[in-house]
């Protein structure tokens, strides 16, 4: 694993907290994140303990199992993205479900709870570590198959958004993006990864990061989910 891979971008390695109720499985994911060079900075094995863990530490990444004693990790997920990590950090961390479940409701449940990605447990160490990489840097990551399903249930919730309003263009006060801002965003919703932007429109991967960092804060969303969701309400994945 290089440095490349576990470093969000600022030369420090990315920082992970890894939940799970079992510790076999917990301790082994710990111990593969850091032997590529990650930071764990916390473990938990319960959805309060979690919530707790993750406010004190401030994590870039939650590794985060569904099926949690006292507390559900879709509300762990659902708090700490909404609310933002505690202290050290200002920004909620980003949250890669990973869960032995590949059931397409509780994908979408924890979709719409915040997380960025969604690994199923069948998943090799490798494709595990590629997929807590490319979450530090915002990239949505899915096993096969899951990000189709994803993009189709945005496309359904927009239809029905947009059936009670007589067009998209009742947003006077809506944020004004650039040119290169607007094709990125378009792309976004097409469900390309970063790289593959970056190679469409022949500019650098962290320029696709920048763009995609300054229409969060325009928009004032959290996550790259949160933004595929807005540009596809707005008809730009058809664009």
């Amino acid at each position: 694993m290089t440095s490349e891979s576990s470093e969000p971008g600022d030369g420090r390695p990315v920082r992970v907290m890894v939940v799970d109720d079992h510790p076999m499985w917990r301790d082994a994911v710990a111990r593969d994140l850091s032997e590529a060079g990650f930071e764990v900075v916390a473990t938990a094995g319960d959805g309060p303990q979690a919530v707790r863990r993750a406010k004190a530490t401030g994590p870039d990444v939650l590794v985060l199992d569904l099926n949690l004693p006292g507390l559900p990790g879709v509300e762990v997920c659902r708090q700490l993205v909404g609310s933002g990590s505690g202290t050290g950090s200002a920004a909620a961390p980003r949250v890669l479900v990973l869960s032995a479940s590949g059931e397409h409701a509780d994908v979408l449940e924890a979709v719409k709870s915040g997380a960025t990605g969604y690994l199923v447990k069948s998943a090799s160490t490798a494709e595990l570590l590629d997929a807590v990489r490319r979450t530090a840097a915002g990239d949505p990551v899915f096993t096969p198959g899951l990000a189709g399903l994803v993009l189709g249930e945005y496309r359904r919730l927009a239809g029905e958004h947009s059936s009670g309003r007589p067009g998209g263009s009742d947003e006077p006060d809506a944020p004004r993006l650039t040119e290169r801002e607007t094709e990125v965003l378009r792309l976004v919703a097409k469900g390309l990864s970063y790289k593959q932007i970056a190679e469409r429109l022949v500019i650098s991967h962290r320029t696709v990061q920048n763009h995609v960092q300054n229409t969060l804060g325009k928009l004032q969303l959290h996550n790259r989910v949160e933004l595929v969701r807005y540009a596809i309400e707005r008809g730009l994945d058809d664009a």
